[in-house]
């Protein structure tokens, strides 16, 4: 069971998985799905006050939380008991388009080039972690919930909202990789 579970699932595996979340969620009566919504259930049980924005009985969605602690007990437990020892293996073509942009060390799955506690004090780091953690977290919030909820759920439950906020999603990630991406990479 071990040896299967380390070997790479097919993406329709996942698709599936994902895909009987959404009836499941249906049927129990909770029409929220994601990530971000956890950080808001999150502060509205730790944080005191009379703000309005977290006045809400957060205990109503509090299997969010659950979901949340299960994601990081799961990569903790796979990164630790999952793991390939082997390097990972990128096409040549790859290989030599991050080798063009100063990333020669593929043996990990997040490059020390980019992501090492030497890179956040760069500029470069700064972009990437600090402004582009920022605008995340803000664009989670204008758009009321993060990818996962409105791809996943809004969709399914047929939101306008989250129709818009995927496009937008999408427009923005081809806009990174094809453009801004290649020039913070440079830097």
């Amino acid at each position: 069971m071990l040896e299967t579970l380390k070997q790479p699932w097919s993406w329709y595996a996942a698709g599936i998985l994902i895909g009987l979340t959404v009836p499941f969620l249906l049927l129990v009566g909770n029409k929220t799905f994601g990530i971000s919504s956890s950080l808001r259930h999150l502060c509205a049980a730790c944080i005191p006050g009379d703000v309005k924005f977290f006045k809400y009985d957060w205990k109503k969605e509090a299997w969010n939380l659950f979901f949340v602690g299960g994601i990081a007990v799961g990569a903790f437990l796979a990164a630790t008991f999952l793991s390939d020892p082997n390097p990972i293996v990128l096409a040549e073509p790859t290989q030599e388009y991050l080798a063009s942009k100063g990333i020669t060390d593929t043996s990990h799955l997040l490059p020390e080039e980019i992501f090492s506690w030497e890179q956040l004090f760069t500029i470069r780091g700064l972009i990437f972690f600090v402004i582009g953690g920022f605008l995340v977290g803000f664009g989670t919030r204008w758009a009321g919930g993060c990818t996962s909820g409105h791809a996943i759920m809004g969709l399914s439950s047929l939101q306008w909202p989250s129709l818009v906020a995927t496009v937008m999603f999408m427009v923005g990630g081809i806009i990174m990789t094809w453009f801004i991406l290649p020039f913070l990479l440079t830097l």
